[in-house]
């Protein structure tokens, strides 16, 4: 069964502008990033006298790894905050990208910070590297905060150990996701032995003003945008469970009725993170795409069974109570820049194409759809699809298994057969990561800048 709503020509006509594609600021926050770490180096060279033994130098690059792990564990929970900015301009994939790659920096050299500076505590004591551990030790009992930083340290190992693919592919999301939230405890715990243990910030006032502005920047977005703005959100659109329909086999829509609805935001391609006030299903929150535009009293989103959060879906009853965070996503039609759009989805990576291929402005022509499926049975709300094409005149194709199995070709080649001008396309994609990946690289082929490949997962 399939569930058609209507408005997909109010929805365009709010989308309907000179096309005109919003900049990502992606360069220029990484720009940033840099010049703050060339700014904890100064901070580090400043302070520092000529280094001459062996010690020095050994306690030194301590100094070093210990100031940008700092500055980079501030960054860490940052591209945790939610930041409208971040997530929607720069993309909540690459966010989280980011977030990863920051987060094993940080465990690398808070690793190096601690056997560098234990080792050159050792040698100082007369000792050597084999005395790091009983070294460790001595500190922990006798340097101020070192408590609170070893458990802090020990947190953040338990957390990037559990963020390792292969691990984090063996544990239920829900526990990888809760341990997750301790970073915010672990980074607590180290910030103090930051400011209290060393020179570098006790013979510079300012510097420790601009920590404490750092950390306290980064705590006051934390807190606000992952506490305040979604309470205000939820108390002011009161969300529930209106219908559960089953579109195909293993996939199911639920429809979520509130409050102005159409005020939250959204936009076609984004995602919310959604949690379902039933019984066992409290404490897990998901991450699931609109699969239509937002109205004014019903959001939609359409989920593939594929875990037991998603597999619960079905059971929910109409009235039951939704807490949402979000909107979230860069994947909308701010991204786009040329009149003529080629979508393409794999699996239920149909949801947020469904939502644009509703909405994006465009003539006849302008707007085609391919859809990857592994068969016919398997292509979710291809009536609506149907319908939308018709409407439009936008082209619908699909790409499914032949009977025996074998793997539809979606190369450059196909892909310039069926649009002889898809270099003069953009390209929206979503769908698994070997799919996505392969697509791009078919769209690449085919002559379709990078600038013009817009794609998006949401995991973290």
């Amino acid at each position: 069964m399939t569930t058609t709503l209507a408005g997909g020509r109010a929805a365009r006509r709010q989308t309907m502008r000179r096309i005109r594609p919003r900049r990502s600021p992606a360069t220029v926050l990484l720009l940033a990033v840099w010049a703050g770490a060339v700014g904890v180096l100064y901070l580090w060279w400043h302070n520092t006298p000529s280094v001459a033994d062996d010690n020095s130098k050994i306690l030194n690059a301590g100094r070093i790894t210990g100031l940008l792990a700092g500055y980079l564990m501030a960054l860490v929970v940052l591209q945790m905050a939610r930041v409208p900015a971040l997530e929607r301009r720069v993309g909540s994939d690459r966010v989280a990208r980011w977030h990863a790659m920051s987060g094993r920096y940080t465990l690398c050299l808070t690793l190096a910070h601690v056997v560098l500076i234990m080792w050159g505590y050792a040698l100082q004591a007369g000792k050597g590297f084999g005395d790091i551990v009983q070294q460790t030790i001595d500190s922990i009992n006798q340097l101020p905060d070192m408590g609170k930083a070893a458990i802090g340290t020990g947190l953040l190992f338990l957390i990037g150990l559990m963020s390792i693919g292969g691990v984090r592919r063996r544990i239920p999301y829900d526990t990888w996701y809760h341990v997750h939230l301790m970073t915010y405890a672990a980074v607590f715990l180290t910030f103090w032995h930051q400011l209290t243990t060393g020179n570098d910030f006790a013979v510079e006032p300012v510097a420790k003003t601009v920590w404490y502005a750092l950390y306290g920047s980064v705590t006051a977005l934390v807190i606000w945008y992952r506490i305040f703005t979604p309470i205000r959100l939820n108390l002011r659109h009161r969300m529930y469970v209106e219908a559960v329909i089953e579109e195909t086999p293993g996939v199911v829509s639920v429809l979520i009725g509130g409050r102005k609805l159409h005020r939250m935001g959204a936009e076609a391609g984004q995602f919310f993170r959604w949690r379902f006030l039933a019984p066992g299903m409290r404490f897990s929150s998901h991450p699931y795409s609109l699969s239509a535009a937002p109205r004014p009293g019903m959001l939609r989103i359409t989920v593939k069974a594929i875990g037991d959060h998603s597999e619960r879906l079905r059971e929910l009853v109409p009235g039951t109570k939704v807490w949402a965070e979000g909107p979230y996503g860069a994947l909308t039609a701010q991204r786009r820049s040329r009149g003529k759009v080629l979508l393409v989805a794999g699996g239920v990576g149909i949801t947020p194409m469904r939502a644009l291929f509703e909405t994006l402005p465009g003539a006849a022509g302008d707007i085609t759809l391919l859809y990857r499926a592994n068969s016919t049975q398997d292509l979710a709300l291809w009536d609506e699809l149907a319908a939308i094409a018709d409407e439009r005149g936008a082209r619908l194709m699909y790409a499914v298994n032949s009977p025996d199995g074998e793997r539809p070709d979606i190369s450059a080649d196909t892909l310039r057969r069926k649009l002889p001008d898809i270099d003069k396309h953009d390209a929206f994609l979503c769908g698994p990561p070997g799919f996505a990946q392969g697509v791009y690289d078919a769209l690449r082929g085919a002559g379709v800048p990078a600038r013009r490949i817009h794609h998006e997962s949401f995991e973290m």
